[in-house]
């Protein structure tokens, strides 16, 4: 594995501990931010070892998984977490919609969406 997307992989493994930090702590709204933090990253690390290029500026991770040519051979429960992962970048951002996301986490959520981060996670990091 080159230095770049070892990089890539050590950000995406610090990013997924934070989350889990942060589900302890009962910090929900950072919890599936720091979860889509890890898969872009993870997703950035393949896209680096596949096509030796810098990864493009984006936070779009069905864009990411597409262009590392792993999208297509995703099952349909991964491409269902890329989905409710996606959101959780941009809601967590903007103040409007903070107060809507909070509404729906709780800490059984917020679990259910570590494990599947984690499953995923662990599913790209194998395609390295």
């Amino acid at each position: 594995m080159d230095e770049k997307s070892k990089y890539w992989l050590e950000m995406a493994e610090y990013d997924f501990e934070t989350a889990r930090v942060m589900l302890a702590g009962k910090r929900f709204l950072y919890v599936g931010f720091m979860c889509h933090q890890t898969i872009e990253k993870i997703l950035k690390a393949v896209y680096v070892s596949k096509l030796q290029e810098n990864p493009p500026h984006t936070h779009n991770l069905t864009y990411l998984a597409q262009q590392t040519r792993i999208y297509d051979t995703m099952s349909e429960d991964q491409k269902s977490t890329l989905d409710i992962l996606e959101p959780l970048n941009i809601e967590a951002r903007y103040p409007t919609q903070k107060e809507k996301l909070m509404k729906t986490l709780n800490a059984e959520r917020c679990e259910d969406i570590v494990n599947k981060a984690k499953g995923l996670y662990q599913w790209i990091k194998n395609q390295l």
